[in-house]
Order: structure tokens, then sequence, then C-alpha cells
């Protein structure tokens, strides 16, 4: 990716990596080219370019939502502001109402001092790469070159909560069309004090739940703070102290969700994938009968999507490449272990809110009376990753020594685990995994390889 955008957006501290200026100059050029888009295609006058901004719960969050509103605005598409909203809800609301592009202000998972901005495409989707090449030359331009609207060409800025709504009953009306009538169950939400806050509580209760919530207190600087899906711990006991059914728990934006059984057990987005694709098999919407998943997950859920007779596909990391290569296929199911989940009939990015619904219809309307039940055929196996900074990633990807080892390490656990290196995208690190039948199993194989890695000079 370039120097501004990874695989998720422009992210990194706000003020710091990501400042005002860069949301006005991303803003500045989107509405350029969203406008000069109608001027070309010879639209009437009254025709206007339009994006939508939604927004997390961070402090800097207002200030990047007013930068990219005037960068909008000054190069002449109108801003509306659904503010705090989920990633999801902006991906949807894109596409449903037409809007030219999207952009939701966010650094998902990370701390409150970090921020950034996802830009999705009119159809819902994440940018390209092409897209995103010519937004960085841009922000890398020495002066700003893109003409200022005049006059009646100015853009309006625009409140658009209505949004929200729409979004909301659009989750509903898909519970409902798929039969999750919640009456008499219990659930705990975790909101991570982040953008799910006054959305998932409300659907739930609509869809006829007994519903716990745990971090809905949002104060601009607690947002994944010992909650959310990178610290489920709460979750847990929130489920255990008050009986509940299952818990699911977001991240800061709410494109990812984890769950809880009802003991109190972690659930990740890997069982959450297994169970939804063995509901769907059994309902006839499995679609090629395989889900794709990403190369970081766990053995054991092969061996359960093997077991049960379904198909999988594994891609880079990243839930742009699951969806890449959903759409590429055909599949109607896909996602990672850390829980960004795509249903290919409802959306086209991870929907934490929409895994939930997802879930309890698999509950619901499988034979598993209980959540430990509908996950219980998916075991995650122990897994040891380590991270090992490198001069030359690509040095140890191709020398021959290290490959050995790693063939020596796969032939030793033949059907009974495996090894994975992996170069990060933003580090000079490479990734040493090894998911076998015990943690210290795991250790040694690792250490093995990172050995023969020191021994080349490459570590």
């Amino acid at each position: 990716m370039g120097r501004f955008f990874g695989t998720d957006g422009f992210r990194g501290e706000a003020g710091s990596v990501l400042t005002a200026e860069h949301a006005y100059k991303v803003g500045r050029y989107l509405g350029w080219y969203h406008a000069s888009k109608i001027k070309d295609q010879g639209q009437n006058s009254g025709s206007r370019s339009r994006i939508v901004i939604g927004e997390d719960t961070r402090r800097s969050s207002g200030m990047l939502e007013n930068a990219l509103a005037a960068g909008i605005t000054a190069s002449g598409a109108d801003a509306y502001l659904m503010h705090v909203t989920t990633t999801p809800s902006v991906s949807y609301i894109t596409k449903s109402m037409g809007f030219d592009c999207g952009v939701m202000i966010s650094a998902s998972h990370n701390p409150y001092y970090d921020n950034g901005l996802k830009v999705i495409n009119g159809d819902g989707s994440k940018l390209s790469d092409d897209q995103i090449a010519e937004i960085e030359a841009y922000l890398l331009g020495d002066t700003d070159k893109l003409p200022y609207a005049l006059r009646e060409d100015i853009g309006a800025i625009y409140d658009y909560e209505d949004g929200v709504k729409a979004y909301k009953q659009h989750i509903i009306g898909i519970a409902e069309a798929d039969g999750v009538d919640l009456k008499g169950k219990k659930i705990a939400l975790d909101l991570a004090n982040g953008a799910a806050s006054g959305i998932a509580g409300d659907i739930f209760k609509k869809l006829g739940a007994e519903v716990y919530v745990i971090g809905d207190r949002p104060d601009g600087f607690n947002i994944n703070d010992k909650v959310g899906s990178t610290h489920t711990e709460a979750l847990c006991e929130t489920v255990k102290k008050y009986g509940c059914d299952i818990g699911f728990a977001y991240d800061g934006d709410a494109d990812r969700c984890l769950a809880s059984d009802e003991h109190g057990r972690e659930i990740n987005g890997d069982q959450i994938i297994y169970a939804c694709a063995r509901y769907m098999k059994d309902q006839g919407l499995l679609w090629k009968n395989t889900a794709a998943v990403t190369v970081m997950s766990n053995y054991g859920t092969f061996k359960a999507f093997e077991n049960a007779g379904i198909g999988y596909e594994t891609t880079a990391v990243g839930d742009r490449f699951v969806w890449e290569c959903m759409e590429k296929n055909g599949y109607a199911l896909g996602g990672e272990q850390s829980g960004h989940i795509i249903f290919a009939k409802d959306a086209s990015t991870g929907d934490g809110i929409l895994t939930s619904v997802k879930v309890m219809g698999a509950l619901l309307g499988s034979k598993a009376g209980k959540a430990s039940e509908l996950f219980a055929e998916c075991s995650m196996y122990p897994q040891v990753l380590k991270n090992v900074r490198v001069s030359d990633k690509d040095a140890v990807l191709n020398n021959e020594n290290v490959k050995a080892a790693v063939k020596k390490a796969e032939e030793e656990l033949k059907g009974t685990g495996r090894v994975l290196l992996r170069k990060s995208g933003t580090e000079p690190v490479i990734r040493v995994m090894a998911e076998a039948g015990t943690t210290d199993e795991c250790g040694r194989i690792c250490d093995n390889i990172i050995s023969v890695m020191k021994e080349e000079g490459l570590a």
C-alpha cells in the first residue's frame, strides 16, 4: 500500500500522523473528483455530488469530520453527516441511498488517540489500489492544484441522522426476514464505548431480546479501553453474571464481532464463520458450499470445515481481500478470526451487528439448543505467533535453509497442525506461527525456525 493508506484506510495518531489538514485534503480530492464526474457526464445543473460521513466516538473524530466536510464542500460536493455511527452503516447508506462515496472516521480497535479515514465506494466496498494511489499523489503534492468551487457551486453540509435510523431498520428487516424472534432470549452486548453505542442495543430490544449492555458510555477517551472485541473478558463476565444465553462484543467502529457462549467462554471469528457456514449449508444458502477465510484462520477451523464437508479458500489477511475473493468466486460467506465477517447476500463489508443477528438465526434455526452446542464442533488448536525483526523480509522467505526448516516442521505436523511464515505489511517483521497439539510444541517449532533464520544472518 502507499505512504498514507494501508489495507484499512488512512490510520495513525490524530494530530500527528493523521491531521486535520490531511482530512481537509482528502475531502478536497473526493469532492473535486465526484463533482467533476457529474459535470463530465453532462447531468442537469441541479444534480450535485453527495458524500456521506460517519464517525466513531474518539475525541478527534469531530475535528476530522469538520475538516473533511470543509474540503468536500470547498470542491463543490455536498457533505451529509451521520455523526456517530458504524462503518457498516456508512457502507450500507452509501450504496442504498445513492451517494457517490462515503467516509468513516475511525481507527477501529485502536486506542482513542489514533484515528483513521476509511473511504467507501458508491457500491459500498473499499477503494481500489488505483483510487488510493490518486489520493496519495494529491496528498503528496507541494501545492493545492484543485480548483475551488465558486458561488452556487460551493457545496452544502447537512445533518443526516436519518441515515442511522435507516440502517437500524435495515438490520431489523434482515432479522425479521430470517425469522429471528428473540423474545425470551437474554443477550449481553459490549459496545466498546464506540460507534455501536445507541444502535446495537436498540436493534436487539426491538427484536424482543432482554438486553444487558456494557461499554455504552463513550467519553471520547474510553473507546476500546478494557472493553470490546479486543478485551472480551468484560463481556464473558457479564454473560455469566446475568445468566445470558449468549453475548456479542464489537470493536470501535462495529465492523467486527466476537462472542461469548452461555458459560462465558470466548468465541472467535473462526468459530462464528464455521457455525454460520454449517447452518447456511443446511439451509441451501452456502453458495458453492465454500467459505472464504484468511491464512491466519486456525487449523482447527480447517479441520472442522473438512469434517462437515464444507470447502474453504484462504486469502491474504484483511477483510478487503476476503471480500475480493468472495466477489470473484461467488461465495456467500467469508471472514477473519478477528471477527470481520461478511454475508454477501446482505453486505459487502464486515458488520458486527449483522453478524450477531446471523448467529442468532443459526442458534434459533439449528438443532443446537445452546450457544456452546452451536460452536462445539470447531475447536481451536493451540497457537504460538512470534514476530522476528529482519532486514530483508523477502530474503527470509526465499532462503533455502529456512524453507527446509519449515518443510521439516510441516512433515512433522502433517495432519495434526501447521506452520506459517508471513511478512508484516507495515513493519520489517516476519511472523512465525505454529499450530499444534500443545502450546509447548508450537513454541518449540517456532524457535527451531527462528534459530535457522539467525544462523543464516537474517534476523
